[in-house]
């Protein structure tokens, strides 16, 4: 990765964090309590909206609710247009840092287990997508590579290590399918990912089949989605960082 590319992504990092929760929110109570110390009354509402959002988002029904919003547009396995599908393309996700390197992380390996297994049911070529993930690190691309072959006896076809977003997965991805004649394929990501990643794909010509990982179920209000964790808390950022790249990608492209 280039200095400038380093320089960006740490740059859209930080304001990615600063623009969503729990920092925002975390900010928000700290700058109302600080208010509400100098003799402003309406801090104090602010840092007491600011806690309640946080427990809220730590919720298992607002991170289900976050989800249903993303997923509620995903249709698995339809015909892409009638063109004949020549491919299952897996989006990278995170990767994990151990004492003997970098490996692929919980949510790419659910990725990949759900392109093996398409793959053997299919017949169809494997293609995995994803640069660097940080400075010095392998591509994730490259470890997906690594894991599908020697973790589930599937080794991809064409493996794409430079894209650096899901825009450029689509971009890259396209590329090397259509230089083989494939105008269609399966796309291998989250559920809550899908409706992002199909409408990239389809803006670089690519039509896509949805190929979807864990399609969840709606929350019902039951009482023990009421009680925070911390965990829930980050699923909520996951899916609002995901609004947040829909909108970003409707108005740049």
């Amino acid at each position: 990765m280039s200095a400038a590319g380093t320089m960006l992504a740490y740059l859209q990092g930080g304001l990615t964090a600063l623009a969503l929760p729990p920092l925002l929110l975390v900010l928000a109570g700290f700058a109302g309590g600080l208010l509400a110390w100098r003799g402003w009354r309406p801090g104090a509402l602010l840092a007491v909206v600011a806690a309640a959002g946080l427990l809220l988002l730590a919720t298992p029904l607002a991170a289900g609710l976050l989800r249903a919003t993303l997923e509620r547009e995903v249709t698995p396995g339809i015909p892409a247009g009638g063109v004949p599908l020549g491919a299952i393309v897996v989006l990278g996700a995170e990767m994990v840092h151990g004492r003997d390197g970098g490996d692929v992380g919980p949510l790419t390996l659910e990725r990949l287990r759900a392109g093996a297994a398409l793959h053997r049911r299919t017949g169809l070529p494997l293609l995995v997508t994803g640069g660097p993930l940080s400075p010095g690190s392998a591509p994730i691309a490259v470890l997906m590579a690594r894991s599908l072959t020697a973790d589930f006896g599937a080794a991809p076809r064409w493996v794409e290590a430079r894209a650096r977003d899901t825009r450029e997965n689509a971009a890259f991805s396209a590329a090397l399918l259509r230089g083989e004649g494939i105008g269609a394929a399966y796309l291998v990501t989250h559920a809550w990912h899908l409706p992002r990643a199909q409408a990239a794909f389809a803006r670089q010509g690519l039509a896509t089949a949805a190929a979807p990982v864990r399609l969840d179920r709606v929350p019902d209000g039951r009482l023990s989605e009421w009680l925070p964790r911390a965990d829930h808390l980050g699923e909520s950022w996951f899916f609002l960082r995901e609004w947040v790249g829909r909108l970003v990608y409707a108005l740049r492209d």
